[in-house]
Protein backbone atom coordinates (compact mmCIF):
# COMPACT_ATOMS: atom_id res chain seq x y z
CA UNK A 1 0.00 0.00 0.00
CA UNK A 2 1.43 3.14 -1.13
CA UNK A 3 1.95 5.72 1.71
CA UNK A 4 0.75 9.22 1.46
CA UNK A 5 1.85 12.36 3.05
CA UNK A 6 -0.55 15.35 3.98
CA UNK A 7 1.13 18.72 3.23
CA UNK A 8 1.48 20.88 6.35
CA UNK A 9 -0.94 23.55 5.51
CA UNK A 10 -3.71 21.28 6.21
CA UNK A 11 -2.39 20.63 9.92
CA UNK A 12 -2.05 24.54 10.11
CA UNK A 13 -5.46 25.42 9.24
CA UNK A 14 -6.60 22.36 11.49
CA UNK A 15 -4.61 23.44 14.62
CA UNK A 16 -5.89 27.67 14.14
CA UNK A 17 -9.86 25.97 13.85
CA UNK A 18 -9.01 23.94 17.20
CA UNK A 19 -7.51 26.72 18.35
CA UNK A 20 -10.38 29.15 17.50
CA UNK A 21 -13.43 26.81 18.07
CA UNK A 22 -12.32 24.90 21.30
CA UNK A 23 -9.43 26.91 22.92
CA UNK A 24 -5.90 27.24 23.02
CA UNK A 25 -4.97 24.34 25.15
CA UNK A 26 -7.21 21.83 22.70
CA UNK A 27 -4.87 21.74 20.14
CA UNK A 28 -2.00 20.81 22.79
CA UNK A 29 -4.57 18.11 24.43
CA UNK A 30 -5.33 16.62 20.59
CA UNK A 31 -1.70 16.24 20.16
CA UNK A 32 -1.08 14.48 23.02
CA UNK A 33 -4.02 12.05 22.66
CA UNK A 34 -3.00 11.37 18.93
CA UNK A 35 0.77 10.70 19.72
CA UNK A 36 2.05 13.30 17.54
CA UNK A 37 4.72 15.78 17.87
CA UNK A 38 2.75 18.98 16.05
CA UNK A 39 5.57 20.71 14.52
CA UNK A 40 4.21 21.66 11.06
CA UNK A 41 5.45 23.70 8.55
CA UNK A 42 2.71 25.08 5.89
CA UNK A 43 5.17 23.50 3.07
CA UNK A 44 6.24 19.90 4.69
CA UNK A 45 4.84 16.95 4.08
CA UNK A 46 4.00 14.72 6.95
CA UNK A 47 2.40 11.46 7.12
CA UNK A 48 -0.99 10.70 6.05
CA UNK A 49 -1.03 8.64 9.38
CA UNK A 50 -0.82 11.85 11.61
CA UNK A 51 -3.95 13.32 10.32
CA UNK A 52 -5.63 9.91 10.40
CA UNK A 53 -4.32 9.65 14.52
CA UNK A 54 -5.79 13.80 14.58
CA UNK A 55 -8.69 13.01 13.40
CA UNK A 56 -9.44 9.87 15.86
CA UNK A 57 -8.60 12.04 18.86
CA UNK A 58 -10.73 14.34 17.79
CA UNK A 59 -14.06 11.99 17.09
CA UNK A 60 -13.12 10.89 20.45
CA UNK A 61 -12.51 13.66 22.32
CA UNK A 62 -16.03 14.88 20.31
CA UNK A 63 -17.99 12.20 20.77
CA UNK A 64 -18.72 12.46 16.95
CA UNK A 65 -17.85 10.06 14.19
CA UNK A 66 -14.59 10.74 12.68
CA UNK A 67 -16.60 11.44 8.97
CA UNK A 68 -18.14 14.15 10.93
CA UNK A 69 -15.26 15.56 12.25
CA UNK A 70 -13.70 15.67 8.53
CA UNK A 71 -16.73 17.59 7.49
CA UNK A 72 -16.67 19.72 10.22
CA UNK A 73 -12.92 20.83 9.29
CA UNK A 74 -13.74 21.16 5.16
CA UNK A 75 -16.57 23.59 6.09
CA UNK A 76 -15.27 25.60 8.57
CA UNK A 77 -11.56 25.93 6.95
CA UNK A 78 -13.07 26.95 3.75
CA UNK A 79 -13.07 30.45 5.06
CA UNK A 80 -9.75 30.33 5.90
CA UNK A 81 -9.08 29.70 2.44
CA UNK A 82 -11.09 32.13 0.92
CA UNK A 83 -9.31 34.53 2.93
CA UNK A 84 -5.55 32.77 2.43
CA UNK A 85 -6.32 32.22 -1.25
CA UNK A 86 -8.70 34.67 -2.54
CA UNK A 87 -7.78 34.57 -6.08
CA UNK A 88 -9.00 31.12 -6.27
CA UNK A 89 -12.66 32.76 -4.97
CA UNK A 90 -12.40 35.58 -7.26
CA UNK A 91 -14.28 35.39 -10.48
CA UNK A 92 -16.72 33.53 -9.55
CA UNK A 93 -20.36 34.29 -8.29
CA UNK A 94 -21.92 31.12 -7.54
CA UNK A 95 -20.71 27.75 -5.81
CA UNK A 96 -21.40 25.45 -8.76
CA UNK A 97 -18.92 27.68 -11.06
CA UNK A 98 -16.29 27.59 -8.05
CA UNK A 99 -16.40 23.60 -7.74
CA UNK A 100 -16.11 23.04 -11.26
CA UNK A 101 -12.36 24.81 -11.55
CA UNK A 102 -11.67 21.78 -8.97
CA UNK A 103 -9.22 19.83 -11.23
CA UNK A 104 -8.56 22.75 -13.85
CA UNK A 105 -7.54 25.64 -11.78
CA UNK A 106 -7.59 24.92 -7.92
CA UNK A 107 -5.84 21.31 -7.73
CA UNK A 108 -3.06 22.59 -10.45
CA UNK A 109 -2.22 25.55 -8.33
CA UNK A 110 -2.54 23.43 -4.94
CA UNK A 111 0.83 21.15 -6.05
CA UNK A 112 2.49 24.36 -8.01
CA UNK A 113 2.30 26.36 -4.11
CA UNK A 114 2.39 22.81 -2.25
CA UNK A 115 5.07 20.49 -4.47
CA UNK A 116 4.53 16.72 -3.79
CA UNK A 117 0.18 17.92 -2.90
CA UNK A 118 -1.55 14.90 -3.53
CA UNK A 119 -5.18 15.95 -4.50
CA UNK A 120 -8.03 14.25 -5.19
CA UNK A 121 -9.54 13.44 -8.52
CA UNK A 122 -13.43 14.82 -9.53
CA UNK A 123 -15.81 14.17 -12.51
CA UNK A 124 -19.17 16.54 -13.12
CA UNK A 125 -21.99 15.81 -15.09
CA UNK A 126 -23.99 18.76 -15.64
CA UNK A 127 -26.31 17.05 -17.98
CA UNK A 128 -29.41 17.54 -15.02
CA UNK A 129 -30.72 20.99 -15.43
CA UNK A 130 -30.20 22.07 -11.72
CA UNK A 131 -27.97 19.42 -10.08
CA UNK A 132 -24.57 19.28 -10.29
CA UNK A 133 -23.38 15.36 -10.23
CA UNK A 134 -19.38 14.82 -8.96
CA UNK A 135 -17.61 11.93 -9.15
CA UNK A 136 -14.59 11.64 -6.43
CA UNK A 137 -11.73 9.79 -6.32
CA UNK A 138 -8.85 9.43 -3.78
CA UNK A 139 -7.03 6.56 -2.70
CA UNK A 140 -7.65 8.91 0.98
CA UNK A 141 -11.36 8.38 0.43
CA UNK A 142 -11.77 11.79 2.54
CA UNK A 143 -15.23 12.06 0.83
CA UNK A 144 -16.44 13.72 4.26
CA UNK A 145 -14.10 16.25 3.52
CA UNK A 146 -14.85 17.10 0.62
CA UNK A 147 -18.18 17.68 1.09
CA UNK A 148 -17.09 19.64 4.10
CA UNK A 149 -15.40 21.99 1.76
CA UNK A 150 -17.96 22.44 -0.93
CA UNK A 151 -20.53 22.91 2.02
CA UNK A 152 -18.08 25.94 3.21
CA UNK A 153 -18.33 27.15 -0.32
CA UNK A 154 -21.76 27.37 -0.46
CA UNK A 155 -21.28 29.62 2.69
CA UNK A 156 -19.07 31.59 1.29
CA UNK A 157 -21.26 32.23 -2.06
CA UNK A 158 -24.31 32.90 0.26
CA UNK A 159 -25.75 29.38 -0.86
CA UNK A 160 -27.11 26.52 0.59
CA UNK A 161 -25.77 23.21 -0.71
CA UNK A 162 -28.08 20.11 -0.96
CA UNK A 163 -26.04 17.31 -0.62
CA UNK A 164 -26.86 13.06 -1.60
CA UNK A 165 -24.31 10.81 -1.84
CA UNK A 166 -25.67 8.18 -3.65
CA UNK A 167 -22.23 6.15 -4.07
CA UNK A 168 -19.00 5.70 -1.46
CA UNK A 169 -16.02 4.59 -2.03
CA UNK A 170 -16.47 3.42 1.74
CA UNK A 171 -19.24 0.97 1.07
CA UNK A 172 -16.49 -0.86 -1.88
CA UNK A 173 -17.57 1.61 -4.65
CA UNK A 174 -15.00 2.86 -7.35
CA UNK A 175 -15.72 6.55 -6.83
CA UNK A 176 -17.70 8.54 -4.62
CA UNK A 177 -20.52 9.92 -6.70
CA UNK A 178 -22.93 13.03 -5.03
CA UNK A 179 -25.42 14.77 -6.20
CA UNK A 180 -25.08 18.90 -5.83
CA UNK A 181 -27.80 21.11 -5.51
CA UNK A 182 -27.16 25.01 -4.39
CA UNK A 183 -30.01 27.19 -3.67
CA UNK A 184 -30.14 30.74 -2.55
CA UNK A 185 -30.20 31.08 1.57
CA UNK A 186 -33.68 32.21 2.29
CA UNK A 187 -33.43 35.11 5.11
Amino acid sequence: KREYSVKGIVFNLLEELVRREHGEDAWDDLLDAAHVQGAYTSLGSYPDAEIARLVAAASVRLALPPADVLHWFGRQAMPLLAEKYSVFFAGHNTTHSFVLTLNSIIHPEVCKLYPGAVTPVFDFDTSTPGVLTMGYRSPRRLCALAHGFIEGAADHYGERLVYRHVRCMHQGDDQCLSHLQFEPHSH
